[in-house]
């Protein structure tokens, strides 16, 4: 007996239960359309990538900033961003949409979270400052209380809650592999529902792709459009997406059309280590690299001339360690510099913030997360400790990969010679970690994360601790190219009737809003952004 096929109909049909398709089908609801929404994962994990996100966000000119004494404005921000993106001339719609985050931000993205009760932590914090040119000129990175969990959690509930709800229909382990184009319009999608084993047809008049980007999956993608310019990938690469953005979409957006851009931009993670519980093949936990640790290569020799350090430059610290022999590397610190100063970019570990625990939190900052430290070393096969440098650098060794062995004496020398800056004083500071160091700790939100010139070769303050760090896929930069109001566009930059992408699927806006690197924080914002303007557009309005 043969299985029949299922079919659905409705206003619009989304394809991807992310944080930008959810922000699409909430707007979409607001506006009146009855929605169809295809989610390839279970119901469990709806929400993607940004439930187990740390939830930092970029915003403009918020009351959280003014109340810090913060002055932003959109110019600013759009003259970073630029820094940091190096436009070629003919990446039009990705300025486009830069300029419209930077102008739109605090009310189109950071007055809609809040109105759907998502609060932000008053201290706004500063990453990506920029190292040869000029990255965030203040701190614009706010944090979500609850972290990226409870921006999920929050909108599903508005969405589960509205007035609506009866016109949104969600089908679960439903995977599209094609788009249904009729008479030169977009019309739906076709796939399989991988639960019942039965072909699909969702049919509507305009159909939004929300599936995400290229860089999960099983990393074939990825490696196929790896930057060139950094040589080959690396051996071992982990994954820090989601284990359905496979490009799947694009593929299919492409063979009706669809203009894609930019697939070899992809934001990477220089500090990953293997997950101590994968959910899939070489998954990974993003590290927030401590500012007081040492980056070392793999033969435990400090990254030169310029130190690598977190905060600073993300994309310069990825090619540095893609660019040596090993392409991967380590952290050195002690253990009173890792309790200070070590976090993970997600919420599974950072519990205080993921069950925002106001009291736990302020005894990490005060004290030191050291569960987080502890449960690190116990589950971690990248993470040696010991009581000497002797010691670490024997232990390290017997971590090290494809050759590659430790220069203990070249260590203990890059070590040495940090410590003795440290113990000689703050006015012989000639290092450039240091510097940074002294000019970050002049910053209310890093000064309270951070050690005070912290030797690591200091037996009070021990034991000494190294993790063995390697890139980490996280983010796609370009994708589907799309025009403000999220149409995808064809060749001749025509919009194709009836399709939209939002979200990472689209490069986050334009098939490239960010250039070739990103401020932090405007992923999610993007999401927002992208699926709030194809849900206006679609009702006829505008953002």
């Amino acid at each position: 007996m043969e299985k029949r096929e299922q079919s659905y109909k409705s206003d619009v049909v989304i394809i991807g239960g992310g944080l930008a398709g959810l922000v699409t089908a909430f707007e979409l609801l607001d506006q009146n359309r009855s929605v169809t929404m295809l989610e390839r994962d279970r119901e469990q994990n709806f929400g993607g990538l940004a439930r187990k996100s740390f939830g930092g966000i970029m915003f403009v000119d918020t009351p959280h900033q003014r109340k810090m004494g913060i002055r932003d404005t959109p110019e600013l921000a759009l003259s970073d961003w630029n820094s940091y993106a190096q436009f070629a001339p003919e990446d039009l719609w990705p300025q486009r949409w830069a300029k419209c985050y930077v102008e739109r931000s605090r009310d189109v993205i950071f007055d809609w979270l809040t109105q759907r009760s998502i609060t932000f932590l008053p201290l706004v914090n500063w990453p990506e400052r920029g190292l040869f040119y000029p990255g965030n000129s203040i701190p614009r990175w706010h944090i979500a209380w609850g972290t990226g969990y409870a921006i999920i959690e929050s909108i599903l509930k508005a969405l589960y809650n509205h007035p609506n709800r009866k016109r949104l229909t969600i089908h679960f382990e439903h995977h599209v592999n094609q788009l249904l184009i009729r008479e030169n319009v977009v019309r739906g999608c076709s796939g399989i529902d991988e639960r019942a084993g039965e072909t699909f047809e969702a049919h509507s008049d305009h159909l939004v792709i929300a599936s995400g980007g290229i860089c999960g999956g099983d990393l074939s993608m990825v490696r196929d459009n790896w930057y060139r310019e950094w040589g080959e990938p690396p051996a071992t690469l982990l994954n820090g997406s989601h284990r359905f953005a496979d490009g799947t979409l694009h593929k299919a957006a492409a063979a009706i059309g669809g203009k894609l851009t930019h697939l070899e931009r992809q934001w990477h993670y220089a500090a990953g280590i293997l997950h101590p519980d994968p959910e899939q093949k070489m998954e990974g936990l993003s590290l927030v690299p401590p500012r007081s640790a040492l980056w070392m290569d793999a033969q435990g020799r400090r990254f030169r001339p310029v130190p690598l350090m977190g905060y600073t430059d993300t994309r310069y610290i990825v090619e540095q360690i893609c660019k040596t022999a090993a392409q991967y590397s380590w952290l050195v610190l002690n253990w009173k510099i890792a309790i200070k100063e070590l976090a993970i970019s997600g919420c599974d570990y950072m519990t205080a913030f993921r069950y925002k625990n106001k009291l736990k939190l302020i005894r990490n900052l005060l004290f030191g997360d050291r569960e987080l430290v502890s449960r690190l070393i116990s589950e971690s096969e990248d993470i040696v400790v010991a009581d000497s440098l002797d010691s670490l650098a024997s232990r390290m060794d017997g971590l090290s990969i494809g050759g590659i062995s430790i220069d203990k004496e070249q260590m203990l020398s890059d070590i040495r010679a940090y410590d003795g800056q440290i113990d000689r004083g703050e006015r012989y500071f000639n290092d450039d970690q240091l510097r940074r160091i002294a000019n970050f700790r002049k910053n209310r939100g890093d000064r309270i994360r951070m050690c005070r010139f912290q030797k690591i070769d200091d037996p009070a303050a021990g034991p000494l601790i190294a993790i063995r760090t390697f890139i980490l896929s996280r983010k796609s930069l370009g994708g589907i190219m799309t025009n403000l109001q999220s149409q995808v566009l064809d060749s001749s930059q025509s919009p194709i009737k009836g399709l939209y992408a939002v979200g990472e699927t689209s490069g986050f806006g334009g098939g490239g809003i960010h250039g070739r690197g990103s401020l932090e924080g405007t992923f999610l914002g993007c999401c927002v952004l992208t699926g709030r303007a194809a849900a206006l557009d679609i009702a006829g309005r505008s953002l």
